[in-house]
C-alpha cells in the first residue's frame, strides 16, 4: 500500500486558558509563541524544512470534535486527492474539507476509535516563503 503520512504536522490540546499556557510554556521552557503557538522548522534528510506547528486551544473548542477529546494531531500528507479516494474506498468518511489554504490543504477524519485527526499537505513552495 501506499504510504501517505510523511510526518507529524501539529500537536494541538485545549486549555482552560490558552494566553497562561503560552505564557508557562515561553517562561519556563523558553518556548516562544504568539497567537498561533510556535511553528518548529526541522529538516529532513533532503535539506528541505519540515514544520510542525504546537498550538494551544480554549477548552471549549470544537476544532477536535468530541469535548473529551483533549488532543488532536496533525499528520502532513501527501497526495492529498489520493488519500481522499483510498478513505472513500474504505468508507471512511471526511468530517471536513478539503479546505485550501495558500500554506496547504486540509481534511478532516476520525480514527476507529472516534479521535479527530486533521490531514495536511504542505503546499509547495510553503517552506521557503515561511523563511523569507
Amino acid at each position: 500500500m501506499k504510504q501517505f503520512i510523511t510526518g507529524i504536522g501539529g500537536v494541538f490540546f485545549r486549555s482552560a486558558d490558552p494566553a497562561a499556557t503560552y505564557a508557562w510554556y515561553r517562561e519556563t521552557l523558553g518556548l516562544p509563541a504568539d497567537d498561533y503557538g510556535h511553528l518548529f522548522k526541522p529538516l529532513a534528510s533532503d535539506g528541505q524544512p519540515l514544520f510542525t506547528q504546537w498550538s494551544v486551544f480554549t477548552a471549549d473548542t470544537d476544532y477536535f470534535g468530541d469535548q473529551g477529546q483533549k488532543f488532536m494531531i496533525n499528520y502532513r500528507v501527501q497526495n492529498m486527492d489520493g488519500l481522499i479516494a483510498h478513505l472513500e474506498s474504505r468508507g471512511i468518511p471526511l468530517l471536513g474539507g478539503p479546505d485550501h489554504y495558500d500554506y496547504g490543504t486540509f481534511i478532516w477524519i476520525e480514527d476507529h476509535a472516534g479521535n479527530r485527526i486533521e490531514l495536511w499537505e504542505p503546499k509547495g513552495g510553503f517552506e521557503e516563503a515561511e523563511d523569507e
